[in-house]
């Protein structure tokens, strides 16, 4: 089993390089997020990823988690990892110093975790799950609430978690039926909740529950729906804990994979909480959350996959198998055409990956703290157009990328006990939590390009050209990818204007396109991100700067991906144009 080494470089490369760390350092609040700064963050970050957090990896998968005497109990060193983590002050990095977090651009807290993800999927989901818990409760709660809870979260001393789905009700939130009733300055909360990742465990002293509940005189459907803090711990006014709240797990789900994170059934029984933000407006409150997590769930795809790429890596280096055509025979498989081909794959979109979940990252930046409320909508919008690719795109491109993983191994990858298995079953649940790919695409779709008659994706389009526009033509080492990727953007913009002129005809069409729609810009701005780096990487080659080896690698990884993956657009758009029509065509008895 491989060992984990966070790509720092690439990393750097891809913050500075395609998300624009000068800019953002340039923001009020970042001037301290210098180059040097964020280099010195992320070589610590690293340290800890692979000393300390990446050898539990493997003992989370085998040893799982268990319920017994109503709390869950989870490897002990996983305690042990979490104790060091919030020791160094990691769990509030991308948080407001006034808040008490490092007070970092989530850009390079997004790297960071991506550290996490990759070195234990498992574990890195109860950090995950806070930060998002707490970003909510800055966002909508009350003072009063924040005083409470935050400063505990943001130091990691509490955890949080989000509490949507329930039997009866998995996507469909309108189906909900927790509820909750008025009681003294809080509400008392009723209900079974599902799939509630890392919902009990005693690596902290409390756990905060967000959880959507229906007051007794709310409106039907998710119109009704409120958001409430549930500690599993009451609190008193001065802070301390009390007596165990009325909230239990009632049992771990057995899972595919990501074993060591405790996936809950909770049981609120009359359990004490606190209102977040107004009474019947907690989904807009809860996709404060919702949208950090999808993000993060997006950045998994990418942190999974360099997990599963260094793992085939290495494996490929030091198997001797075989006979290179036309040399010599007992070769190590690295040596052989098609393992290249694989390894190069898995190489190409990882980076492509990480461009665009950086990208994406930055924009939330942007929107969050550009002093220029013009600018603020215009990053808010770019935002939200990428979030679902990120999170669709690179979570369905990672399940590929784990079994291309694993394939590189042949026959030993399908063995438990060379860990390259553990990472295909780990990724598989990416495509799924924080709302399924399909769901992704739908959203895509509906809300963030017809919604605006697709003036976002026009936007978003034009950058792209700008890109191509300006590649140097007379540089041989970007003609191909210059071409590739004008290819492309003209596959997008016949898929968006067929969408244009077609979404009416009929309403199963925008629900039929969807997922090969957001694939298509999956691809394209993947190739969009290797593209921009090629441009940058011989840049710093001709001018002598830069890590010349690091650099020439960039530009044939780009070309790799233009001429290997950036085809891929037309098939997309192909099968965009032909419709809901053989979709939709089947009587339900036919299937």
């Amino acid at each position: 089993m491989s060992d984990y080494r966070a790509p720092v470089s690439d990393m750097l490369f891809a913050i500075t390089h395609l998300a624009g760390l000068e800019r953002i350092n340039r923001l009020p609040g970042f001037e301290e997020a210098t180059p040097d700064l964020v280099e010195a963050v992320l070589d610590e970050a690293a340290q800890l990823a692979n000393e300390v957090v990446a050898p539990v990896n493997e003992i989370g998968d085998r040893e799982g988690t268990r319920v017994e005497d109503g709390k869950v109990v989870v490897p002990d060193e996983f305690k042990t990892v979490y104790r060091q983590f919030t020791a160094g002050g990691w769990a509030g990095i991308s948080q407001s110093s006034d808040i008490g977090g490092m007070g970092l651009p989530y850009l390079v807290g997004l790297a960071v975790e991506e550290m996490w993800q990759s070195a234990s999927l498992a574990w890195s989901l109860c950090p995950l799950l806070t930060q998002g818990a707490a970003r909510a409760i800055e966002e909508h709660g009350s003072d009063a609430l924040k005083a409470l809870m935050l400063n505990k979260m943001i130091a990691g001393e509490w955890t949080g978690t989000m509490n949507l789905t329930e039997p009866q009700a998995g996507s469909d939130l309108a189906a909900i039926r927790s509820t909750a009733v008025a009681d003294g300055d809080g509400y008392r909360i009723t209900g079974q909740k599902i799939f509630i990742t890392w919902g009990d465990h005693e690596m902290t002293d409390n756990i905060i529950h967000l959880v959507l509940a229906r007051l007794v005189d709310a409106p039907p459907g998710v119109r009704g729906l409120s958001l409430f803090a549930v500690p599993k711990r009451l609190i008193g006014t001065d802070g301390a804990l009390g007596e165990r709240n009325e909230v239990w797990p009632v049992s771990v789900e057995h899972k595919l994979g990501i074993h060591g994170s405790p996936t809950c059934v909770l049981s609120f029984d009359n359990a004490f909480g606190y209102l977040v933000g107004e009474p019947n407006s907690g989904l807009a409150c809860m996709f404060t959350m919702m949208n950090h997590a999808r993000l993060g769930v997006g950045l998994e795809g990418v942190a999974i996959a360099e997990r599963a790429y260094q793992q085939a890596l290495g494996y490929a280096r030091d198997r001797v198998q075989g006979q290179k055509p036309g040399g010599k025979s007992g070769v190590a498989i690295i040596e052989h055409p098609d393992v290249r081909r694989m390894l190069m794959h898995m190489k190409a979109h990882i980076e492509a990956m990480r461009g665009l979940a950086y990208t994406a990252g930055a924009h939330l930046d942007y929107a969050h703290h550009s002093p220029d409320a013009a600018s603020r909508d215009r990053e808010r919008a770019r935002l939200e157009l990428l979030t679902p690719v990120v999170k669709g795109w690179c979570t369905e491109t990672a399940q590929s990328l784990a079994s291309i993983g694993l394939q590189v191994h042949g026959g030993m990858g399908y063995v438990e006990e060379t860990g390259a298995a553990q990472h295909l079953r780990d990724a598989r649940i990416t495509t799924i939590y924080e709302g399924t790919t399909g769901i992704q695409a739908n959203d895509l779709i509906g809300r963030k390009i017809l919604r605006d008659g697709g003036q976002a994706l026009r936007d978003l389009i034009g950058d792209i050209q700008a890109t191509v526009d300006g590649l140097d033509a007379a540089d041989e080492r970007l003609t191909a990818i210059r071409d590739a990727l004008q290819t492309g953007v003209g596959e997008l913009t016949a898929a968006a204007q067929w969408l244009a002129e077609h979404f009416a005809d009929d309403a199963d069409t925008p629900g039929a396109v969807a997922f090969n729609f957001l694939m298509l810009m999956g691809t394209v701005c993947g190739g969009w991100q290797m593209a921009r780096a090629a441009a940058v990487a011989a840049g710093q080659i001709d001018a002598g700067a830069g890590d010349r080896s690091f650099c020439a690698a960039k530009i044939v990884t780009a070309r790799f991906f233009a001429e290997q993956v950036l085809p891929l657009a037309g098939a997309y758009r192909a099968a965009i144009v032909t419709g809901a029509g053989t979709t939709m065509a089947l009587d339900d008895e036919q299937f």
